[in-house]
């Protein structure tokens, strides 16, 4: 949970600041963009955006996390509409991305592709394999934002493996860098419009693990835990909900 609430304000201004082309009633729209959420344990946020955007109805989150639901731990592909790559093994959706954004430059389509990675995901070898092509191909219709709580599953992500600088690396492996607030809406919009002639786009988001919710905000362990029948209650005051929200 913790994970996909730093990462909400980024896919909501996406998919509803007016940026991301995409049809609900027709999720395989040919002229579509397409957003890859490599972070794929982070899809509570995808799913919770995806219905809201009318994929399906709201009304089949009730089934999210239960015994044959198509709602899983991680997205995926052909089973849920709107999810374009079934994700979770981390460190791939980057290179997944640039197939699809080279795809579409050999065809002469404008059509840009968006992928969120989480920092932590960045200590996959695979993650800077990926960062070295997309400039070599000049892939400018590709953007990748980097949801940076500067927290991953176990600790402080500097605790586990040294990752500043980190807007540098990006940055001499040829990316056109932008870092900016991960919850600031207009920054958010302002960033994911920006394109540069010939250069893929990194944005770095720094952003709150958990953020919205005064007692996950920035502890590791809400990585993976949910909140128990003591905390839920409090969650739940924080973000406005009431019992018939759950029903």
């Amino acid at each position: 949970m913790g994970a996909s609430f730093s990462m909400a304000d980024i896919i909501s201004v996406l998919y509803f600041g007016n940026v991301l082309r995409y049809s609900a009633k027709n999720p395989n729209w040919e002229d579509r963009d397409k957003f890859i959420l490599s972070k794929g344990h982070a899809c509570y946020a995808l799913y919770a955006v995806l219905a809201k955007a009318g994929y399906f109805p709201e009304s089949e989150l009730k089934t999210v996390g239960k015994i044959g639901s198509k709602f899983g731990g991680h997205p995926k592909i052909y089973e849920i509409p709107g999810v374009e790559a079934s994700t979770g093994a981390l460190g791939h959706g980057l290179s997944f991305a640039i197939g699809i954004a080279y795809a579409n430059k050999a065809d002469y389509k404008n059509n840009h592709v968006y992928v969120v990675l989480g920092d932590g995901e960045c200590q996959e070898g695979s993650i800077w394999e990926g960062a070295l092509s997309a400039p070599t191909l000049e892939l400018d219709n590709m953007t990748v934002i980097v949801d940076h709580n500067k927290l991953q599953a176990m600790d402080n992500l500097e605790n586990i493996v040294h990752m500043k600088p980190f807007s540098d690396k990006w940055k001499a492996f040829g990316w056109n860098v932008v870092e900016i607030n991960g919850h600031n809406y207009d920054d958010i919009r302002e960033a994911l419009l920006i394109r540069k002639k010939g250069t893929p786009t990194l944005i770095v988001a720094n952003t709150i693990k958990g953020k919205g919710v005064s007692f996950m905000e920035n502890i590791p362990i809400w990585h993976y835990r949910m909140p128990n029948e003591q905390e839920l209650p409090n969650l739940m005051q924080e973000l406005g909900l009431t019992e018939g929200d759950l029903k």
